[in-house]
């Protein structure tokens, strides 16, 4: 068993509250959850407008499954017009790891 943990830094277009930002990262975390069946999250961040981290964790048989559901995850952020994707950290764990 594999386990993957995205974390994405984004920087959101012009947003003046946080009211705002919720409105351009709920469908996000919607999307990933929905296209992709991961588990998805806003996990940082959560008190600035213009910044989130979003964490996107994914369980998979295989390691090349895992890091091609991150990759695609990131893909999808990536691609969004209204946001600046900043950085993006994959870690992979397994259960040799103990």
């Amino acid at each position: 068993m594999f386990v993957g943990a995205l974390t994405l830094d984004v920087l959101l277009g012009d947003i003046r509250s946080l009211k705002e930002k919720r409105s351009v990262v709920r469908p996000i975390v919607a999307e990933l959850q929905r296209k992709f069946a991961v588990s998805a999250a806003e996990t940082g961040d959560q008190d600035l407008y213009r910044r989130a981290e979003l964490g996107v964790a994914v369980v998979s048989s295989t390691a090349a499954h895992c890091t091609e559901i991150m990759d695609s995850c990131e893909r999808l952020v990536a691609g969004r017009p209204e946001i600046e994707l900043l950085s993006a950290r994959h870690r992979l764990f397994s259960e040799e790891e103990d």
